[in-house]
């Protein structure tokens, strides 16, 4: 078992103890006048994930830095590291079974509302997909996209929101990393551009 294995074997059994969970949902002071507009008219139902999935503070005992971004894609949950040894826990939806993004990264570019051009590989798999969708809640990138980066490589991987929240919770995506909108704009409002993201 190699080294960084190891480590990750240890970050997944830290984040596995986290607990002491306090639902928190996503402050409304996050949003701006454009984000509750089209928020308010998403060509979508509003549903809230289960409650294990909906935005909580909790206890972190991992050995990341305050600022890291933490994903476990086996439980679903994107960890937010916060300092005192605690973290803002997010249900998230991730990618199925070989598709998924592993490893370290770092968020080389942000992009509110952002536009969405499928990659060949998405269009081959899924028929009936637009080769662009422009921005706004019909979108499946949603109200926020984070893009991560290896070195100056984009992995094309994301965190971004969502137009389907019933989905949080579940391996169904394509590879990418997904978010309910209201959390999504909390947390990219928190993260600089060069933020550590460890996804496991």
């Amino acid at each position: 078992m190699t080294l960084r294995r190891v480590g990750a074997v240890l970050i997944a059994l830290c984040l596995g103890a986290c607990s002491m969970a306090t639902k928190e949902p996503a402050p409304e002071a996050s949003m701006k006048p454009r984000d509750k507009k089209l928020l308010a008219s998403a060509p979508y139902k509003k549903i809230l994930p289960p409650d294990m999935y909906q935005r909580s503070i909790v206890d972190y005992t991992g050995r990341e830095r305050p600022g890291t971004i933490v994903v476990d894609t086996d439980r679903k949950f994107l960890y937010y590291v916060e300092d005192g040894g605690k973290a803002i826990r997010y249900g998230v939806t991730v990618g199925e079974e070989g598709l998924a993004f592993k490893g370290e990264a770092k968020v080389g570019r942000k992009a509110e509302w952002p536009t969405w051009t499928p990659t060949p590989e998405i269009k081959q798999r899924l028929t009936g997909i637009p080769n662009f969708v422009g921005p706004g809640p019909h979108n499946p990138m949603g109200a926020r996209a984070l893009y991560l980066y290896q070195g100056n490589k984009d992995t094309l991987f994301r965190i971004h929101g969502t137009n389907q929240p019933e989905y949080i919770g579940q391996a169904i995506s394509s590879g990418c990393i997904r978010m309910l909108n209201e959390d999504v704009i909390d947390l990219y409002n928190r993260v600089p551009q060069g933020t550590e993201v460890v996804v496991l």
